[in-house]
Parts: structure tokens; C-alpha cells; sequence
């Protein structure tokens, strides 16, 4: 257990096992990667000391390596640029590994009745059964025959868990795959948008779709998906017309805002619904190309893309006592207390205590019935209080 923490909080520091070495060496503890390599796989098991060090060395709590994670999560689909190296895959998946578990954790005690609304894959082996499942998800959400407002915290809403990630590197676009029954995605933080929205819908078709027996690759078929989980056929032959044989760019952009969906995207359904021929699609490309649109397209979707779940169920968790705020930081997560709320406590909450060895939490008690022995407090009366007030007792029922 230890070692696989080692190894995540190293992996999420974005430090090799020598560069860790190194930092370690700097603060006075001599040791070799080969040593800490050990360490991680649980060959030989570190002292204190190096703990210590350590956790100030990743910038984690103590506490942080003997944490064991209750659940995993079974990636099924990262997608990402050729340069977007094996260290910085497993950054991301220890990154996102440790907040979906945070957030699966805070879902349960918050909402232990309410599971998530997105079902298991369906088999699709063509385009066409794409299409079929989109929809069935929309109807699914009940999200009725309109452009989707904001498509990040609508999946929030359906139990989706969607992770940023806010590293500096472009060449990677999203993440996803099962922690139980939870579903879970990644997406890239620094993305336009409507790039996110694109981006989270092409995760959410990896996880709805079984394409293990697809005869075509299974990008072409997420793409699909998200494609039309973002605008149904019928919502793009409604605004295009069932055939064309010249497009306006004044009017992609114009949907582009409406539905939040890319210029491209666009062209590309439109192509794909046969609205458009395919010589006239690679005519758009090339026009789009020339005009330097491929990067960066002349407006801009303002929509707000921005998950919010996992910080609201903190804010609420810590507000009601189930957790402390500093429990809520071991992995980056803010909880906002304003200075005249914070007090010296530390933060203890019943959930706290009742997890202290009996003598503990007994020292905890006990200093707490002291310090409250030392307080003056004003005895109240209600009659005393209410006694120049006029109750209609009527109103009160």
C-alpha cells in the first residue's frame, strides 16, 4: 500500500525516482532511485524518516501514504497526442484516480440513495448504432429536444464524475473508464469551451459503447457519438436543410454559439448526415485551412464548461461537520472558510473521532469539556424574550 502511494504522489509531482533521489539528497537524506524503486514496489519498506522528507519533498501530508484508496478505477480510453509521454499518462491517472475517489466517497455520504443515471456499455459496431445510443442517453437524462445548455454540470447531475486536468501540456484531450459503477472522466482544462463540451461527450460514448467487436476504430464511432449527443440528426437538418450545396461561414458560426459545438464539428456532420457531398466538405476544409481556422476559429462558444460537483460536495460536507477542511486540501481541494469563521480548532468532526483510538479521542473530549468549563454563558429565557411580542397563533398554522 505504501509504495503504490509512494509512486502515485511521485507520479502527480511529476518527478522521477531519481529527481525525488536528488530532492532527498538536498534536504540532507542520502539515498538512490534504486532504493526508492524498491520502496515502491514494496521489496523493502521506508523508514520514517524518509517519509517525512518525502512528503515534504511531493508536497503531500504524511498522512497521504498510508491513505488505502477503497476503490480503483478500470480506464478504458485516454486519448492523447503522440508526444504526451508514459509519465505524464500515469500523472494524469494518479491525479484523477485520487479525486474520483474523494468524490465517490463525499457522493456516498451526501447521497447514499441516489446512483448514477448512465448505463453500462451497449454493443455498437457501426455508425449508425452511434447515433442510436445518443439518443437513448438523451432521453435518458430527459434533457428534452434543445441544444444542451451546459453539458459539463449536466452530466454532474447525472453522476458522471468529470475530473480537469490543468497540466500545460496541449497534447492531451480526455480520459475515462469505471470505478464501480461510477463513471469517470478527464478532460483538459486549458480546451476551448466547446472544445470540453466535445471532448467530455467523446468520453461518455467510450464509456456507453461496446466497440469490441466494432469493424471500424472505435475514435471514429466516440466521435460519432458526440457528434450527435450534441446535435441529434434532426436538430441539424432542422437549421442546415436535409440538402446543401454551399454552406456560409456566418452561419456555422452563428451554431457554433448556439449548440456549442466547433465550426468543424459542424461541417464534419453535416457531411456525415449527407447534407453535404464529401468533395464539398474537403472543399470547407481547405478553405478552412487557409484562413488559419484549424487552431483557432474566429468566434468563440461562451459558454461556462467548469465542474463544480466535487467542490460543492466539499464545501457542503465540511459546512455539515461529516469532514474537516483540512482533509479536503490533502489532494487540492479549496474549501472556502471566511478569516471570522476560522477558529484555533482542528477541525475535528464526529466522523474524526469516532476513527481515533478510544484513549485519544477520550484526551480529545476531555480537553474540550475543559476549555468549554472556562466560557461565561448568558442562560435564556424564552418567556422572558417573547414577552413583548404579539403572536397571532393562527398565522402560525
Amino acid at each position: 500500500m505504501i509504495g503504490a502511494r509512494l509512486k502515485q504522489a511521485r507520479l502527480l509531482a511529476g518527478m522521477t525516482q531519481r529527481g525525488l533521489a536528488e530532492s532527498l539528497g538536498q534536504a540532507g537524506y542520502s539515498i538512490t532511485a534504486a532504493a526508492i524503486s524498491k520502496y515502491e514496489k514494496e521489496k523493502s519498506f521506508p523508514t520514517a524518516q524518509f517519509m517525512l522528507l518525502a512528503s515534504a519533498a511531493l508536497d503531500v501530508p504524511g498522512a497521504y501514504f498510508v491513505h488505502q484508496p477503497e476503490t480503483e478505477v478500470q480506464w478504458t480510453a485516454f486519448r492523447r497526442h503522440s508526444g504526451f509521454g508514459k509519465r505524464k499518462q500515469e500523472a494524469v491517472k494518479a491525479y484523477a484516480s485520487d479525486l474520483a475517489e474523494l468524490q465517490i466517497e463525499l457522493h456516498s455520504l451526501l447521497y447514499p440513495k441516489v446512483s448514477p443515471s448512465l448505463p453500462k456499455p451497449t454493443i455498437a459496431n457501426e455508425l449508425n448504432d452511434a447515433e442510436k445510443i445518443a439518443k437513448h442517453i438523451r432521453d435518458l437524462w430527459d434533457v428534452g429536444n434543445r441544444p444542451l445548455d451546459n453539458l459539463v454540470q449536466t452530466a454532474e447531475d447525472h453522476g458522471v464524475i468529470v475530473i480537469e486536468w490543468h497540466g500545460d501540456d496541449d497534447k492531451f484531450d480526455g480520459l475515462s473508464g469505471w470505478c464501480g459503477e461510477n463513471p469517470v472522466t478527464v478532460i483538459n482544462a486549458n480546451r476551448s469551451a466547446d472544445r470540453k463540451r466535445f471532448n467530455l461527450a467523446h468520453e461518455i460514448g467510450h464509456l456507453v459503447m461496446d466497440t469490441s467487436q466494432a469493424n471500424m476504430d472505435e475514435e471514429n464511432l466516440a466521435h460519432r457519438f458526440a457528434a450527435a449527443f450534441l446535435v441529434p440528426a434532426e436538430h441539424a437538418i432542422h437549421e442546415l436543410g436535409p440538402e446543401r450545396h454551399r454552406l456560409s461561414w456566418g452561419e456555422l458560426m452563428l451554431l457554433k454559439r448556439k449548440y456549442g459545438m466547433s465550426m468543424a464539428a459542424w461541417i464534419r456532420r453535416a457531411r456525415d448526415l449527407k447534407i453535404i457531398s464529401e468533395h464539398y466538405y474537403e472543399a470547407l476544409n481547405i478553405e478552412r485551412s487557409s484562413r488559419g481556422w484549424r487552431r483557432c476559429e474566429p468566434v468563440e462558444y461562451l459558454g461556462d464548461e467548469e465542474p463544480l460537483q466535487l467542490r460543492q460536495m466539499a464545501q457542503r460536507a465540511v459546512a455539515e461537520g461529516l469532514v474537516s477542511p483540512d482533509r479536503m486540501t490533502r489532494i487540492g481541494v479549496d474549501v472556502w472558510e471566511p478569516e471570522s469563521e476560522q477558529t484555533d480548532s482542528e477541525h475535528l468532526t464526529v466522523y474524526d473521532l469516532l476513527k481515533m483510538p478510544e484513549d485519544e479521542r477520550n484526551a480529545v473530549m476531555a480537553r474540550a469539556f475543559k476549555l468549554a468549563a472556562d466560557y461565561d454563558f448568558e442562560i435564556f429565557e424564552a418567556d422572558e424574550f417573547y414577552e413583548d411580542e404579539d403572536f397571532d397563533d393562527e398565522a402560525l398554522h
